[in-house]
């Protein structure tokens, strides 16, 4: 049986933050990392408005520094899965994927969340060979072809602007009649040549046998494209939460120090209701929840 204060699952930026933080605090920490520690943001190109970087930093350097203080601070990372959590009396109890047990005096979920899918013919069949979550990854087996991107937020536009530089035409789909992504993005794809806008659009069909030959348009359109780059979303993962404390997307409900209603639970980033979408407001908000735990841990106190 692993024993800790803070059991923390989910090692993207919040996760970590919390942890570091906590360490900082003196408290004994565990954070439970699952197979790939970094969260969504490791196959991030480039995080854009993160302190400290002005001319942003790729998640696959800032997850390992993330890491590298957290385990400094005192924190254990352990490369497994948590499978379930449960309260069990004055703790929290839950199996790890390795077959061991860990219990805690309190817990911060940082499970982040997952990209959504598309639901179309062609998406499942297709995932790797052309359908993609990861620009930065694919990008370069991709130079002088077309592909398409859906989506008109923040990521979808991060996205096209990295392929573009690799891509001799990128095509972003999106359902709106205007693009929700930041202003700078906006402004990103405007000037990019590469980058053509067709809104009002959704996409019906991945098209292709062993691999993407391109996309139909709900309108009957085809675009020809060697890959295909799906980002219209997140869900929260947060179903390790017990049901009491998630609503009916999933999201774990907190206060804004971000805890529960129950005693010695609190969620911190993209997995809690109300994120806003910022990897700079999950490490505040990793760093709060820490704070909150450990104001819980000393007086044993959690609402009046």
């Amino acid at each position: 049986m692993i024993d800790c204060d803070i059991l923390i699952a989910g090692s993207g930026v919040a996760g970590l933050s919390a942890a570091l933080t906590a360490g900082r605090l003196g408290r004994s920490t565990v954070v439970v990392t699952g197979a790939v520690p970094g969260g969504q943001l490791l196959s991030i190109n480039r995080i854009d408005g993160y302190p400290g970087f002005p001319d942003g930093v790729p998640g696959y350097d800032l997850c390992p520094i993330a890491q590298e203080q957290a385990t400094a601070a005192g924190a254990v990372l352990k490369m497994t899965e948590l499978v379930d959590l449960e309260r069990d009396e004055d703790a929290w109890r839950g199996r790890l994927g390795d077959g061991s047990a860990i219990q805690a005096h309190a817990v911060i979920v940082a499970t982040g969340a997952r990209l959504k899918k598309l639901g179309v013919p062609g998406e499942e069949r297709l995932f790797g060979k052309g359908v993609s979550h990861c620009a930065s990854c694919d990008a370069p087996l991709l130079k002088g072809k077309s592909v398409v991107v859906v989506g008109g937020g923040d990521s979808a536009l991060q996205e096209a602007l990295t392929l573009a530089e690799q891509a001799s035409r990128v095509v972003v789909v999106h359902r709106g009649s205007a693009l929700t992504a930041q202003k700078a993005y906006r402004d990103a794809v405007a000037a990019q040549s590469r980058i053509e806008l067709r809104g009002e659009s959704a996409v019906a069909e991945i098209l292709g046998d062993t691999s993407v030959k391109g996309v139909r348009l709900a309108d009957g359109m085809e675009i020809g494209a060697a890959g295909v780059f799906v980002y219209v979303g997140l869900e929260p993962d947060g179903m390790l939460a017990p049901i009491s404390v998630r609503d009916n997307a999933g999201g774990i409900l907190t206060d804004a120090s971000m805890r529960t209603t129950l005693p010695g639970l609190a969620a911190a980033g993209a997995v809690h209701t109300g994120w806003p979408g910022r990897a700079a407001a999950a490490v505040g908000e990793g760093a709060a929840a820490a704070i909150a735990i450990d104001r819980w841990l000393c007086d044993k106190h959690w609402r009046e």
